[in-house]
């Protein structure tokens, strides 16, 4: 699970190791909400030179993990867990370093009660999602949404699934047998270009809702015929998107107008600092 966190309104780009039961956050990232520096490979040159144990233990003390990087691409960046974050943290003069220690504590803090009670989880999810200014309804979809595409990518890890690419490779067999179209075609039509911006984070109702179905449906015949292969699970994610397809041209035809919309939910002042709470896209 990925995540954007914020520190005094400062991303944070963090990564949650389920076999580790802990959080890795980016370094560049706490570079710069700890310094404002432009150019935080530098300045880790230079604080690395300053402390020679951090230079030496450099390679223990960080390692690769896959997150999005500065372009949207996903890519391996330099990541830390929560105690080398503190290590980190001690080469780096800052009048932010102290609350970003209170702050750090209480993240992992509350991913433990997220992990023993669930619903907080959701809790502040609809809090962060609230603060963007959504209304209530859309938020429950929205939600629910994340909660359906968690139970797909769930099943494809079952079905040997592992792979972003491949994830990203099924995730647009079901857009396309679902809306005619690919999830980067669809953030082309709506006119998202950042690098952070959720596509469905700028879906309309409708358009939510037979994402969820195409979605659910693929879950359903993935249990119940168990594929083997990634062909096999394609030619599933193309079947559980037609339904949604079928579906969505029908309601087309009643309403007299397309379900695939060119408008963002929210104005496009507001796109440039979006929501990454999953990658769902």
């Amino acid at each position: 699970m990925n995540e954007i966190k914020l520190f005094q309104d400062k991303r944070i780009r963090s990564s949650w190791n389920e076999e580790e039961d802990q959080w890795y956050f980016s370094i560049e990232d706490i570079i710069t909400a700890l310094t404002d520096s432009v150019d935080p490979k530098q300045y880790i040159k230079r604080m690395k030179s300053r402390d020679s144990l951090l230079r030496f233990n450099w390679g223990t003390i960080c390692t690769l993990v896959e997150m999005n990087g500065n372009d949207g691409k996903r890519r391996k960046i330099m990541a830390a867990n929560t105690k080398a974050v503190f290590r980190i943290i001690q080469s780096i003069p800052s009048p932010k370093a102290e609350p970003f220690k209170q702050w750090l504590a209480q993240v992992g803090y509350d991913r433990i009660l997220e992990i023993e009670n669930p619903e907080l989880a959701q809790e502040r999810m609809k809090s962060l999602y609230e603060q963007k200014g959504y209304p209530k309804d859309w938020i429950d979809k929205r939600l629910r949404g994340i909660a359906i595409r968690q139970n797909l990518t769930d099943e494809w890890k079952k079905r040997g699934i592992t792979e972003e690419k491949e994830y990203a490779i099924l995730t647009a067999e079901i857009s396309r047998a679902t809306f005619g179209i690919t999830p980067s075609e669809y953030k082309d039509i709506k006119g998202l270009t950042g690098k952070n911006q959720n596509l469905r984070d700028h879906m309309d109702d409708l358009e939510l809702i037979f994402t969820m179905l195409g979605e659910r449906v693929t879950t359903e015949i993935s249990q119940k015929e168990e594929p083997e292969t990634f062909s096999e699970n394609k030619m599933v994610a193309r079947r559980g998107g037609n339904v949604a397809g079928i579906a969505r041209k029908e309601t087309e035809k009643e309403l007299g107008r397309s379900i695939v919309s060119s408008s963002n939910y929210l104005p496009k002042e507001s796109s440039g600092n979006e929501l990454e709470l999953f990658d769902d896209q």
